[in-house]
């Protein structure tokens, strides 16, 4: 990468990134996506393996894998044998939660936001063990005061009904609505309150600043490759000593699992179970946690290994950490208010009304919106039987549709996205509307949030015109 200048942040850099010109990639949130340069590190990796499997499986992969754990220490402020890695942020909440031992009366706190595969990994867990689960209910407009207040009249009310809450699951910001939550206060309540906290910060890592040392959370995991220009998949994965004694196995259990000695009956005699070897000779002194994540079975843990450089590009060509965040936290804002004023409507916070009013000058001060995401409220008018919201009918060029299609409707707008637009903007439902998440980048710029707008109300006509989903096929022929 040399020794040159930072670049200029914006359309410029997108030369830097093995892009496909012809597709806008306005989604960085959902697959992230990293530097020619970290792409041409990842294969120079795969030609070293390939040219000698047992000399880098055996004899090399643990001397790169301590670089990257230390690079990410570093950046995390985290001590070294705290911090190891998993393939993405669901295998981490997995193996914490897969790996307490549950009794009777323990329950597991969550946000209704949760990311989906976390929510049925809770529900799994309610069906093979006694733990059961409580859901925090929320819907904007709503504040981080609030939010807190929830979580903590959730857990007063289980301890009223006997209940212990083992452990709390929440984001630091939520996959969709791209919001960030307050992770730091809501770590606070759960140690004072005694409660387990395990952090998603699946969307963590390379978006936002992050001092876990300071935070000091039970469990923290977030991936690497959404927002730190890291290949997929990677995730760092942190476990303060105090609570590594609770991570008996990996998710899978594999080679460096120590078992329980035992006596076992064989016979007439009894005997104990006699001491398991290590796949992999320790070439320097690691923790039996350590240890356990080094190896997990035959795998492409090269992700894992492009770290350092990753680091390495984001401080030389990017500017660094600070510089980077602050430039895409400030393209979210100012994105999301612009298409929002396209359309007429607002972006999603706690001063959203379902007037469509935006009013900059409160939108400021969200806390949720601290963040490289922005959530915009389309000009789609919900309605059911039950419930026509008076005040907000669509105006005559924006379609309305049926509650029921709601997301066959979302589903279909980004597929039409994809297929024909050659980009992808995530869209959902939340508190009676339909919402599209903008993901800013680097190499990005407001203008490309303009021409977006431009290309959901094209979408917009087709629907207005039919009336439905009529005008958009969920089987298109492109």
């Amino acid at each position: 990468m040399g020794s040159y200048q930072p670049k200029a942040l914006g359309n410029s850099l997108l030369k830097e990134f093995p892009i496909d010109r012809t597709f806008r990639n306005l989604n960085h949130g959902s697959f992230g996506t990293y530097p020619i340069a970290i792409l041409n590190k990842f294969r120079e990796l795969q030609d070293k393996f390939e040219a000698s499997p047992d000399r880098f499986l055996r004899f090399e992969l643990a001397f790169y894998l301590l670089e990257s754990r230390k690079a990410l220490s570093s950046l995390l402020n985290t001590p070294v044998n705290s911090t190891v890695f998993v393939k993405n942020a669901t295998t981490g909440v997995n193996t914490v939660l897969r790996n307490l031992v549950y009794h009777p009366g323990d329950i597991i706190v969550y946000f209704s936001t949760v990311y989906g595969a976390v929510e049925k990994l809770i529900a799994s867990l309610a069906e093979t063990t006694p733990v059961r689960a409580r859901k925090v209910n929320y819907e904007f407009p709503i504040s981080h005061d609030e939010l807190v207040q929830r979580f903590m009249d959730t857990v007063t009310k289980a301890r009223s009904e006997g209940l212990n809450v083992r452990i709390a699951v929440f984001d630091t910001i939520v996959s969709s609505p791209g919001i960030r939550l307050p992770f730091e206060k809501l770590t606070e309540v759960c140690r004072k309150e005694g409660i387990l906290s395990c952090i998603d910060g699946a969307h963590g890592v390379g978006q936002i600043p992050l001092d876990l040392g300071k935070l000091d959370p039970d469990f923290f995991v977030s991936n690497c490759h959404k927002w730190l220009f890291v290949p997929r998949g990677c995730a760092v994965f942190y476990v303060p000593q105090r609570n590594q004694h609770l991570i008996r196995t990996t998710v899978p259990t594999s080679h460096g699992f120590v078992p329980v000695p035992r006596i076992m009956k064989t016979g007439s005699e009894l005997e104990e179970d006699g001491p398991f070897a290590k796949p992999i000779d320790a070439f320097f002194a690691q923790s039996d946690f350590e240890l356990q994540f080094e190896f997990i079975g035959t795998n492409d843990d090269l992700p894992y290994l492009c770290v350092p450089d990753a680091m390495k590009y984001r401080q030389e060509v990017c500017g660094g950490e600070e510089k980077i965040m602050q430039y895409c936290q400030t393209l979210a804002f100012e994105a999301g208010n612009r298409v929002a004023r396209i359309w007429g409507t607002d972006v999603l916070s706690e001063f959203c009304s379902s007037g469509g009013h935006l009013d900059v000058t409160k939108e400021k001060r969200s806390e949720f919106r601290k963040c490289a995401f922005a959530n915009v409220r389309l000009p789609i008018t919900l309605v059911d039987d039950q419930n026509v919201p008076q005040g907000r009918i669509a105006k005559a060029e924006w379609p309305v549709v049926r509650m029921a299609d709601a997301v066959p409707t979302c589903r279909a707008m980004e597929q039409r996205l994809v297929l024909k637009h050659s980009t992808m903007s995530p869209c959902y439902v939340h508190a009676g509307s339909i919402w599209t998440r903008l993901s800013a980048q680097v190499y990005l710029e407001v203008s490309d949030f303009e021409w977006l707008a431009s290309v959901f109300k094209k979408i917009f006509e087709e629907l207005a015109i039919e009336g439905s989903m009529a005008s958009l096929d969920i089987n298109p022929k492109l």
